[in-house]
């Protein structure tokens, strides 16, 4: 849309299509510009951090729906408009849009949330459920957050009988035995969730919480390293130019240092170089979903159970090549990861006797840097005392055996002579995605420098020393303690930052 004022002249409006030619704005055309309109302001709301939106300084931004007759328009709107929401595409964990998942219904389903209009929202995927059944998971999802259960489950009943492959209706259901503590019945609703839609992640996302839930270690490993992950789409964002100096009309007497947020106070600070190369905190999309899954079963296992647990669900290098030294025998056919975390058989050595690992405060407790993650025992030595202690207590996780490594004809593994113990189960391990194998590697280094982080402060304390940090490496270490599910590491190093300016970022 394109919008002319000339002065002196008046105001000429119109579109420019696809191929680049001027065509008339009918009525149509202008709703879909509000509509859209609407949702860019929602999708580009953030906490001001910087993060899901740059930040351009002097800018204000209103609500866009600011009465009673304003939101009769929009959802007027989004009825008309609702059947083509799959042309705006999707967020980037869905890989198919369609009439339930689009940024259409992302930003009704937002909307209804801010606001709290539940039964503005009810209404208006009433009359839509009517034209398709597929509306009926948004209208069980908006039914479910305004607290009317009982009609939200007859509803989920109702659609699921008559659309038994539906993926949304099914994690809908899903979510809501989890949330009851019916781990077994989200189970099987996760379970015919991945069935119905085996290329979607939402769906083997949801069937690994469900196995987190359910303190099944191993069967979570295989199926998050059998979620098809996707390439992050950048969102269409307004992108403004640097500017060489700003003037605001600001007076003297409003302005604070500790609030200010201009480049000068940001580019001012000194950051240490490791906190900089944390790759963690750049994931998006489908791989920030399946790290924070990642660093939830460490938070509960302790690193050293994860590195058990991985050692004898993944095939390792050390194992690869003893087993390439050994030569085929008699070959048998390793079973596909996604079947055996759908069938559910989890291993009794891992979710049984093994359970019992180091689970401390720190998530990470060292273990002997001479042993090996394959085939020796890691046993938890006593805390680490220095920082330069701390850097080595965490065992470095090595690399496992990607397809990408193998032949087609090593594909079939044969069981190594009873000689061998350690790699008696070989033919049945998995082989671990490389990017799955990377988040190991991303995840050690946020453990080795949160480490690092807890040591210092704790040596800083006993000797009633100052631990001083920037700003902005609180807001580093803050960031990191949530990532980690450490969450009272990661409120004192937000309210450290505080104490030395203003953030937004810390104070979300």
């Amino acid at each position: 849309m394109r919008v002319d004022v000339k002065i002196p002249g008046g105001v000429e409006s119109y579109c420019i299509d696809e191929r680049g030619d001027k065509r008339v704005a009918s009525e149509a055309l202008w709703m879909e510009t509000f509509l859209c309109g609407v949702l860019r302001a929602y999708a580009y709301a953030d906490d001001g951090s910087g993060e899901s939106i740059k930040k351009i300084v002097g800018v204000r931004r209103f609500d866009p729906i600011t009465s009673t007759e304003m939101e009769h328009r929009f959802l007027d709107a989004a009825e008309r408009l609702f059947f083509k929401g799959s042309q705006l595409g999707s967020d980037p964990e869905v890989q198919v849009p369609n009439n339930a998942s689009n940024h259409l219904t992302t930003g009704l389903i937002n909307y209804i949330h801010t606001t709290g209009r539940y039964t503005s929202g009810i209404n208006l995927f009433e009359k839509l459920r009517t034209r398709d059944m597929e509306v009926s998971s948004l209208l069980a999802e908006v039914m479910l957050s305004a607290d009317e259960e009982v009609q939200a489950v007859n509803l989920l009943h109702d659609a699921i009988a008559k659309l038994p492959m539906d993926y949304a209706l099914l994690d809908c259901q899903a979510s809501f035995c989890q949330s009851k503590g019916r781990l077994d019945w989200a189970l099987e609703c996760a379970k015919r969730g991945v069935t119905a839609a085996p290329s979607e992640f939402s769906t083997w996302a949801k069937l690994a919480e469900v196995y987190v839930g359910m303190e099944q270690w191993d069967l979570a490993l295989l199926t998050l390293n059998s979620c098809p992950m996707f390439t992050y789409q950048e969102k269409d964002l307004p992108r403004m130019p640097e500017p060489a100096r700003i003037l605001l009309p600001v007076l003297a007497d409003s302005m604070l240092d500790e609030i200010d947020d201009s480049t000068q106070s940001q580019y001012g600070e000194q950051v240490h170089p490791s906190l900089r190369k944390l790759h963690a905190a750049g994931y998006k999309g489908t791989f920030l979903k399946a790290y924070s899954l990642l660093t939830e079963i460490t938070a509960k296992i302790g690193w050293d159970q994860l590195l058990r647990i991985r050692s004898q669900v993944f095939v390792m290098e050390e194992e690869y090549r003893s087993e390439k030294q050994i030569g085929p025998g008699n070959s048998a056919s390793n079973p596909n990861a996604s079947t055996t975390a759908l069938r559910g058989t989890p291993s009794p050595a891992i979710n049984g006797a093994q359970l019992n690992g180091h689970a401390d405060a720190e998530m990470a407790s060292p273990t002997d840097e001479e042993g090996s993650v394959n085939d020796k025992t890691l046993s938890p030595t006593s805390p680490p005392h220095s920082a330069t202690f701390a850097s080595k207590s965490i065992e470095r996780p090595e690399h496992t055996v990607t397809s990408e490594l193998l032949s087609p004809e090593k594909d079939d593994s044969a069981e190594p002579p009873n000689g061998n113990a350690n790699y008696t189960h070989f033919q049945n391990k998995r082989l671990c995605e490389r990017w799955l194998d990377n988040l190991f590697m991303v995840l050690y280094e946020d453990l080795r420098i949160y480490t690092i982080w807890r040591t210092d402060m704790a040596r800083a304390q006993s000797e009633s020393s100052d631990y001083r940090k920037s700003a902005e490496e609180w807001e580093i270490l803050g960031e990191l303690a949530e990532r980690l599910h450490h969450f009272p590491e990661a409120v004192e190093a937000y309210q450290a930052c505080l104490r030395v300016r203003f953030s937004p970022k810390a104070m979300k």
